[in-house]
């Protein structure tokens, strides 16, 4: 049995927890925050309940087979978009109906069937490969993995998802409906690789989710199980370091100057905070530098009285001009003067999220990391310039709002240490970017990393399996260290 400290409880971090617990180990949790479960939290005010991360849940089946239990609503239609000239696509559960949908709107119901069977084929591989263990950054990774032949060709190395879009569709509409999947990675659609496009297979196939009570109540039920399985979670603990000698890590220290032991050190914090702070590594901080950071989010958590009529659970509204968008995130970085607007409502699907007659709407923007002293609007301007595009494109809250807050990158650093506020660390630039994401094992025996900057990659799956892929590494590892 070995001594196993966990550094950060996000989700990642609770599922590597839970999984070395179970298998014997003497796990202890050190978090920061007064709460655990990380980016999957919440904002309350006034009655009114914002979800501040993850907003649907994705692939729930990896969360029963660790024996969560809780009800999930299933939402019929996951996403409705609104284009820039007023028209609207339904994307639902259904494939067949999202296929007639597409053929209603642009009449390339086909097209998008032939997308979809590509989405599949791309996520079969993705499963059998880039999600199923660790990489080390080298592509042979890929066929030393379990990979079938055929299996590298299936993700269209060396195509960006936008590239993937236009093989599909001629519709600029379809595109962009496409190349919104490069958010959910916190990258730009025109660099990002191809493979990301396997989202819409994952949303189709195993259906989009609701938790009611809000999607935090998922991290409560997984600090429930990693109460029944014995791991040790110290609240407000923050690790100020991660102890080492040149060949194996050797415990933490506390920011109040503790020190503990342990074998096995598993860091669930940002990649570039582990190697730039906990454990400085200039030559691993360069690599990621090199990636650069993905996209941060603003957020406008707005309590909106009274209700709207038709207002689906999820939407996206377009910007006019989507390349001009990406290029101000990533290339001038300032936030887009014509941005594209996710709203979250969850009080359509579960009225304890809000009062009676009212509504708790979560607007977020993609803005590019860093601080937004150096924005050309100040938050609070920009926030009305957002709600002036949407009331251009009918949703005009004028008269409604009962208050805004306002969340900016330089509140998500201050939160969870993200570099600069970015949300996925490093952002995918390149068709072979993910294999050059901070791996799963670190520069030391003993020190493995966890999460959303790490492999493979954020979101509330990924990061569900990154927390199983070092579970089984340790495991491994161990088992080969025994004399």
């Amino acid at each position: 049995m070995a001594g196993v400290i966990v550094v950060g409880g996000g989700v990642g971090g609770m599922v590597a927890a839970l999984l070395l617990a179970r298998d014997g180990h003497d796990v202890r949790l050190y978090e920061r925050l007064p709460r655990l479960g990380g980016k999957l939290a919440e904002h309350r005010r006034d009655g009114f309940t914002f979800s501040i991360g993850p907003s649907l849940l994705t692939l729930p089946g990896l969360f029963r087979d660790l024996g969560v239990d809780l009800d999930l609503l299933e939402l019929d239609e996951l996403c409705r978009y609104r284009f820039p000239d007023g028209s609207t696509l339904s994307a639902y559960r259904d494939a067949d109906r999202t296929e007639a949908a597409v053929e209603r709107l642009t009449g390339e119901g086909r097209n998008w069937r032939a997308f979809h069977r590509w989405a599949e084929g791309c996520l079969e591989a993705s499963m059998r490969t880039f999600f199923a263990g660790p990489l080390t950054g080298s592509v042979r990774d890929l066929a030393a993995s379990g990979a079938r032949p055929g299996d590298l060709l299936a993700v269209a190395p060396g195509r960006t998802l936008d590239a993937l879009a236009r093989r599909f569709f001629r519709d600029p509409r379809l595109r962009r409906y496409v190349d919104r999947y490069a958010t959910y990675a916190g990258s730009n659609p025109y660099r990002a690789p191809a493979a990301l496009g396997c989202i819409p297979a994952i949303e189709h196939g195993d259906g989009g989710w609701y938790v009611p009570g809000g999607l935090p109540r998922l991290a409560d039920a997984l600090a429930v199980l990693l109460d029944k399985a014995g791991v040790e979670v110290r609240l407000g603990s923050e690790v100020a370091a991660v102890l080492a000698d040149r060949e194996r890590v050797r415990g933490v220290r506390l920011a109040d100057g503790e020190t503990v032991a342990a074998d096995v050190v598993v860091v669930n914090a940002d990649a570039a905070v582990l190697y730039g702070r906990l454990l400085p590594d200039r030559a691993r901080l360069r690599r990621i530098a090199r990636l650069g950071p993905s996209s941060s989010a603003f957020l406008l958590l707005a309590g909106v009285e009274g209700r709207t009529e038709g207002l689906p659970h999820h939407s996206i509204v377009f910007s006019a001009d989507y390349r001009r968008e990406f290029a101000d995130i990533f290339d001038r970085r300032r936030p887009p003067a014509d941005p594209t607007v996710y709203i979250g409502c969850s009080a359509v699907h579960d009225p304890t999220q809000a009062p009676d007659g009212a509504e708790n709407w979560v607007m977020l923007v993609n803005v590019p990391a860093g601080d937004p002293s150096r924005w050309p609007l100040t938050p609070r301007a920009y926030g009305n310039l957002v709600l002036e595009r949407l009331a251009e494109r009918g949703h005009d809250l004028s008269g409604r709002l009962r208050f805004l807050d306002l969340l900016t990158p330089a509140d998500l650093r201050a939160r969870y240490g993200a570099w600069g506020g970015a949300i996925y660390g490093g952002a995918y630039g390149g068709p072979l970017a993910p294999f050059r994401r901070p791996g799963n094992r670190g520069p030391r025996r003993g020190l493995y990393l966890a999460g959303g900057s790490a492999h493979p990659g954020g979101g509330l799956p990924l990061v569900a399996m990154g927390g199983r892929i070092v579970a089984n590494l340790v495991k491994a590892d161990l088992r080969r260290a025994r004399p």
